[in-house]
């Protein structure tokens, strides 16, 4: 066998090839052609219905009410989707709406809803950078609740009814959680005042138990011993006080005494009784100097001082000599005279003189009167500071009982003002809750009715299934030439010879023969075509007829 020489392929052998093999490259191209018109038209139309949902901040800031319930918005919002999708609530909207009848017939519901929540339902959040008004942690989510159905408007009932659940179950579920919190916090609040008021009720025992030797009342007895002290030296000195008013009243007494025993000496010895009476003035002068002398040192000095023990002798000796001198007047024997008449003005002086007396001796028995309650008030006062003094001196009673209720009511005071702060806000939280105030979701966008199917692209779907079909023919022409080793033009003779071609010989077919060959590649082509075309209108009347 002569070895075939290699030759170059030029654009006319291409199209040669295409010549011979254009009936499986047509032929593919057709029958894609056909299988893509009938995939692209019997393939139900899915309606898309969307609806926009937003989160809405609250409308008093937090700053004044606070939240009682999860701050994470996005969080909450998915803890919704979960509880919206599950399998009860897609069982009632299926039933509700009487979707997937086929899929139920061969199908249980469990896999129906799985497919339901996988290829039919989207719940999306916008992008952030689309979001208005900025949030506890970030932005306030914008969400896109999607249903996709065959039917426009079952798409649009199914999202409204999604779009209701979603609010219906977002206040709710937020109702719920604020007085669920509200009401834990009033119960830990109850709790904490039966336990403070146990331990007060138990403070109060101890200290009416141990009143005066608890450790907090040793500065107040302190104190109270500090005033009593200094009660007492008030009492003190006002006792001196009165003491020296008395002796200055007997003084003074003593002195109208003397005035009115020199008034009993009338006509010829007033002279002599002048004398005498000057010389017992005299001696009373003296003596009332001496007591104010040592009334005056008393209040400076005890009475073991040698001052005050030196006025006291000074006035008890001048005391004696006055009474001798009193004595040896009256044991002179007066000498006969003759009285005159008294006169009127010696009775005025000795009535005033009287009453003079009658009133010192009042004041000095009041004097004594004051001077008995003083005494009185010291004596009580003396036993008021021995007992505070035995308080102060005596140690403290149950000092680690005490220690530990005080310890034990401060925690618990403590624990009952934080939870009744946190009561406070809860409360107002919820109060702002229930008037729909608070962070709630809020419709945007109704749910959409659709007037174009998202899918199927049937253009899309036309073209890809022709070009597929253009390539497969091509494909399939290009393995038959390689599988092809008939010589075909005077080409392929020369090079598989390599000698020089003198002439050539047709092939000679009659007409008739040819005649038949075309008819029947034509009847071939045109039954091909006419399937081709019932085909496709079959399966664009199908569409046009199913569409609503």
């Amino acid at each position: 066998m002569p070895h075939m020489q290699e030759s170059s392929i030029s654009i006319s052998d291409y199209a040669e090839i295409l010549g011979r093999h254009k009936i499986w490259i047509f032929g593919s191209m057709f029958a894609a052609l056909v299988a893509s018109v009938a995939i692209a038209f019997f393939w139900p139309d899915t309606y898309v219905s969307v609806a926009t949902i937003r989160v809405v901040p609250p409308q008093v800031p937090e700053n004044f009410v606070p939240a009682n319930v999860s701050l994470d918005v996005q969080g909450r919002v998915n803890s919704l989707v979960q509880l919206i999708l599950n399998r009860a609530t897609l069982t009632n909207i299926i039933n509700t709406h009487g979707l997937y009848r086929r899929k139920l017939a061969r199908l249980p519901i469990d896999d129906v809803i799985e497919d339901m929540k996988r290829d039919d339902i989207k719940v999306v959040a916008l992008p952030q950078s689309l979001n208005q008004g900025q949030g506890r942690n970030g932005q306030y989510p914008t969400l896109e609740i999607r249903f996709a159905n065959s039917n426009r408007f079952t798409a649009q009932k199914v999202t409204t009814d999604l779009v209701a659940r979603f609010l219906e179950e977002n206040v709710r579920e937020v109702s719920q959680r604020t007085v669920s919190t509200t009401q834990f916090l009033r119960d830990q609040w109850e709790n904490a005042k039966k336990k403070l008021d146990v331990l007060e009720q138990s403070l109060s025992v101890f200290r009416t138990e141990n009143m005066g030797h608890l450790p907090d009342e040793q500065q107040n007895n302190y104190q109270q011993l500090t005033a009593l002290q200094a009660q007492k030296l008030n009492i003190n000195m006002s006792m001196n006080r009165v003491n020296q008013e008395r002796l200055l009243d007997e003084n003074q007494l003593e002195i109208y005494r003397g005035q009115l025993s020199a008034l009993k000496d009338p006509g010829m010895e007033q002279q002599a009784a002048g004398e005498k009476n000057e010389r017992l003035t005299e001696k009373d002068r003296e003596i009332a100097q001496y007591e104010t002398s040592l009334a005056n040192a008393r209040e400076r000095y005890k009475e073991t001082h040698p001052d005050i023990q030196r006025l006291t002798s000074l006035l008890a000796a001048a005391r004696k000599l006055r009474e001798a001198t009193a004595g040896e007047q009256a044991s002179k024997k007066p000498e006969p005279v003759t009285e005159p008449a008294a006169s009127v003005q010696f009775l005025r002086e000795r009535r005033d003189l009287e009453a003079s007396i009658q009133k010192m001796q009042g004041l000095i028995q009041a004097k004594d009167l004051e001077t008995e309650d003083y005494r009185k008030q010291a004596v009580q006062l003396d036993a008021t500071i021995k007992s505070y003094q035995a308080r102060i001196q005596s140690i403290p009673v149950g000092i680690k009982e005490y220690d530990e209720l005080i310890r034990d009511r401060d925690l618990a005071k403590k624990d009952y003002e934080d939870l009744d702060r946190r009561v406070n806000s809860s409360a107002m939280s919820t109060a702002l809750e229930n008037r729909q105030q608070g962070e709630r979701l809020e419709q945007l966008d109704p749910p959409s009715l659709p007037q174009t199917p998202s899918e199927p692209n049937r253009p899309l779907i036309v073209a890809a299934g022709s070009g597929i079909g253009l390539i497969a023919g091509l494909f399939f022409a290009g393995l038959r030439e390689a599988r092809d080793t008939a010589l075909k033009s005077l080409k392929d003779l020369a090079v598989y010879t390599d000698l020089p071609i003198l002439g050539n010989i047709s092939f000679i077919e009659t007409d008739i023969a040819v005649r038949r060959r075309k008819r029947h590649a034509w009847l071939a082509w045109t039954a091909a075509c006419l399937l081709g075309i019932l085909v496709m209108s079959t399966s664009i009347f199908y569409y046009l007829t199913t569409k609503v």
